[in-house]
């Protein structure tokens, strides 16, 4: 859908008095919304069978069927649409029960202050249209989770490199949902290879920004719950900007439109929202709704400032700062690792906490921790029943299989037919079996 064909919100006032209605429609009518009457809650109910709304604002004494009723049976058939009920303090106790029975979102006290009931409605319909683009990137998840089921039915007959890897996502996937507690970290890592396949070629940045933000933390000494809250939120940083359209995937900041640039600016905020339903990510949604907030207040979405902005937050942004400088997406040009390292140096005290920086050094001199009772093999020499101890990546980083898998004979298989096929050095470390 685009700007232009965007519907104004729709608000439905129910009161009996004609006056009243007259009133609430010259108020509402200017601030650009569709305002739409009905003097009793039958005609109300005849409105929104064929009309669509996203507000109902009704007044609580009517003849036939009081406010109450009628945003009982509108929570009954249109669940989605908001209900706010006008009410006069004598009727507290019908209040209590219109709550009760019609799950109302708000109750407003007449008689009521213009700005104020104003406010209320603006705030209850920017809810709604949160909801709305909630249950939006909700149902895109789970249609392109649908589709790659059915790629992965077909996948034998016409496979390439890149479906080749879908492949064993998919069959992770298919084990992780028979032990979603179990394999969480793992569908996290999954997912966020397939953000990285819409991006198209950047194939192991998120792996890259969620590994040293990581390790950033635990040099701070975070902990271990932060650690692990700081590497998913690395991992899915970028789940906002899964609705961009194809020109602006790669796209640097500077070479963004003026519409571009704020579409961009949103996606921390459709990131968090992608996320909040799930229960487990509520913290990784808040650091990735903060990661491009400064500490000089001059960030976005909510231009926190100072000791406003968490230091876990810092971490994502140093990190991602110093990887998005070397590919190409802060400027026109790529820069090495040495000009990017300058660049993070140069935001202390303006970006990030100079506490911040010094661990982000620290950490980029971290060696990943020798394991010596691994063994390395080649793809034909794994067998069934050996133990991955380390993930398993593909030549452009995207997670083939976690450590902690348990080879079967048919995974066996599809990883030497992999690395035959396309001609690729796969190095496999296994654990060690007892007395090894």
């Amino acid at each position: 859908m685009t700007l232009d064909t965007v519907q104004p919100p729709v608000v439905l006032f129910v009161d009996d008095e004609p006056s009243i209605l007259s009133s609430l429609r010259r108020l509402f009518r200017p601030q650009g919304y569709r305002v739409l009457l009905a003097d009793s809650g039958k005609a109300a109910l005849a409105t929104l069978e064929t009309e669509p709304v996203d507000l109902v604002v009704s007044d609580m004494r009517m003849p036939e069927m009081d406010g109450a009723m009628l945003l009982e049976q509108v929570r009954e058939r249109w669940p989605t649409v908001g209900r706010f009920l006008l009410t006069g303090y004598a009727d507290i106790g019908s209040t209590v029960a219109a709550i009760n029975r019609g799950q109302i979102h708000r109750y407003i006290a007449k008689p009521w202050d213009d700005r104020d009931l104003l406010i209320c409605v603006q705030d209850g319909l920017e809810r709604r249209r949160l909801e709305q683009e909630n249950r939006a990137l909700l149902q895109l998840t789970r249609r392109q989770n649908d589709e790659l089921l059915e790629l992965n039915a077909k996948l034998e007959a016409r496979v390439k490199a890149r479906t080749a890897e879908l492949e064993q996502v998919n069959a992770m996937l298919e084990n992780s949902f028979a032990q979603l507690q179990e394999n969480f970290l793992l569908s996290i890592n999954v997912f966020a290879g397939l953000i990285e396949l819409r991006a198209g070629g950047l194939a192991g940045y998120s792996r890259q920004v969620a590994d040293l933000a990581r390790r950033t933390a635990r040099r701070l000494k975070l902990g271990p719950a932060a650690e692990e809250d700081v590497y998913i939120a690395g991992l899915l940083h970028e789940i906002g900007k899964i609705g961009f359209p194809d020109s602006m995937l790669g796209k640097p900041l500077p070479a963004m439109s003026g519409d571009e640039l704020a579409l961009y600016r949103r996606y921390p905020l459709n990131g968090e929202a992608a996320l909040l339903p799930l229960r487990r990510l509520q913290r990784v949604a808040r650091l990735i709704r903060q990661h491009h907030e400064r500490i000089d207040g001059k960030g976005y979405p909510d231009g926190l400032s100072g000791g406003e902005v968490p230091i876990d937050a810092q971490v994502i942004s140093v990190v991602c700062d110093y990887y998005a400088a070397q590919s190409g997406r802060l400027s026109l040009k790529r820069h090495s690792a040495a000009e990017a390292h300058s660049l993070v140096l140069g935001g202390v005290g303006t970006r990030y906490q100079k506490a911040v920086v010094e661990a982000f050094e620290l950490a980029l001199t971290d060696e990943p921790t020798e394991k010596p009772q691994d063994r390395q093999l080649q793809p034909h020499e794994v067998m069934p029943g050996m133990v991955l101890a380390r993930d398993l990546l593909s030549p452009q980083g995207t997670l083939l299989l976690a450590a902690g898998f348990v080879f079967d004979v048919r995974v066996v298989r599809q990883l030497r037919e992999f690395s035959s096929r396309e001609g690729v050095k796969l190095n496999v470390f296994v654990k060690l079996a007892e007395g090894e």
